[in-house]
């Protein structure tokens, strides 16, 4: 078949697909007009966990499962917009990885609102000015980001979903390597980088901005600087990437929680996220934690942190297997909570960290 034969055919397979694209749009606003009459959610993470994995049990190439999820991802993002505008706040400015995890989660055809704190984060959702959030939680190298989970404590916000982004750092700058005198970046990407600047920049100053993108700004601007920072920061504020790939470890993988005011229900494969403090006793965390071993509950994550109440008070910070709502899972809770001084359920959200 000729070249010209089969450039006809793809025009005829285009041809389809806007227009089986339209009809399925069409079905959004009708499915997105009866969420608002019946006071539901727009954004559904149990429903795209089903549509993504419905999509790659039926793939059989050639096209990858990735790419597949890449154009659902842009789909999902149109029939979004359709049945609702929707706001997404995040932490930092455009070009951050918490930008990047959005887009990841919501794709392109949603608005983005940027903030400054990941506290502002939480605020602009609280207040109606935003439909969701997304906040960093932890990452792979550096470990937990404190002040998210400092702030969950006293959220009426739910954890709905997460996702996952590969973290890769790019040393950006208008200079060459040899004539760097000052990097700008957050301390956890400094964190995640001291290796390699211990070899290639010994001399050169570190300085601490609240993130990347601000760190990319400072680089577009000043002589002699360099800036850490992702390569859609790049791309945004017109920096070169000089050095790519500069963390210390390949796999450097930080989690997101995408935060709402309502809960989500269960898919079958399901986390949920609890906060609790207890009694000054000896043996109380371990108290605590029996319940989950005698149900064959399977913990994730025990993270702790400083109540900021009372000297050497603490709040636990739980992940595990389970949605809140499942039969053990409740049991557990139940017996936790006459253990406990304090419990919070703060979101169960599907597993998948897609």
């Amino acid at each position: 078949m000729s070249l010209e034969e089969l450039r006809k055919k793809i025009n005829a397979i285009d041809e389809k697909i806007v227009s089986i694209l339209n009809e399925r749009a069409k079905i959004s606003l009708e499915i997105g007009k009866n969420k608002l009459e019946n006071n539901q959610s727009i954004y559904a993470p149990h429903r795209e966990k089903e549509v993504l994995d419905r999509i790659k049990e039926m793939n059989q190439g050639p096209m990858t499962s990735e790419s597949l999820e890449a154009v659902y991802r842009e789909i999902m993002s149109s029939s979004l917009s359709l049945e609702k505008p929707l706001k997404i706040s995040y932490l930092g400015t455009e070009g951050s990885f918490t930008h990047m995890a959005a887009n990841k989660k919501f794709g392109s055809q949603v608005c983005y609102v940027p903030c400054n704190s990941i506290l502002e984060v939480f605020h602009k959702v609280e207040h109606g000015e935003c439909d969701y959030g997304v906040v960093p939680i932890e990452n792979s190298v550096e470990g937990a980001v404190t002040h998210t989970f400092d702030i969950l404590v006293d959220s009426d916000l739910k954890i709905c979903a997460q996702t996952t982004l590969k973290v890769e750092q790019h040393l950006l700058s208008k200079e060459n390597l040899k004539d760097i005198k000052t990097i700008y970046s957050n301390p956890q990407s400094f964190g995640q980088c001291r290796i390699w600047l211990a070899e290639n920049l010994p001399e050169a100053g570190q300085i601490w901005v609240a993130s990347n993108t601000e760190a990319a700004q400072k680089a577009a601007k000043q002589r002699y600087s360099a800036a850490i920072a992702s390569s859609l920061a790049a791309k945004v504020y017109d920096v070169p990437i000089i050095r790519s790939n500069i963390q210390d470890m390949e796999h450097n993988m930080t989690r997101f929680f995408i935060i709402a005011k309502q809960d989500v229900p269960m898919t079958g494969n399901d986390k949920t996220s609890i906060i609790f403090s207890i009694k000054d006793k000896v043996g109380a965390l371990h108290d605590m934690l029996v319940p989950f071993r005698d149900l064959n509950i399977n913990l994730t994550k025990i993270e702790s942190r400083p109540s900021k109440k009372k000297a050497w008070d603490y709040y636990f910070f739980v992940d595990f297997l389970g949605h809140r709502e499942d039969k053990k899972v409740k049991q557990a809770l139940d017996r936790l909570e006459g253990l406990c001084k304090y419990l919070k359920i703060a979101g169960s959200y599907p597993a998948t960290e897609a």
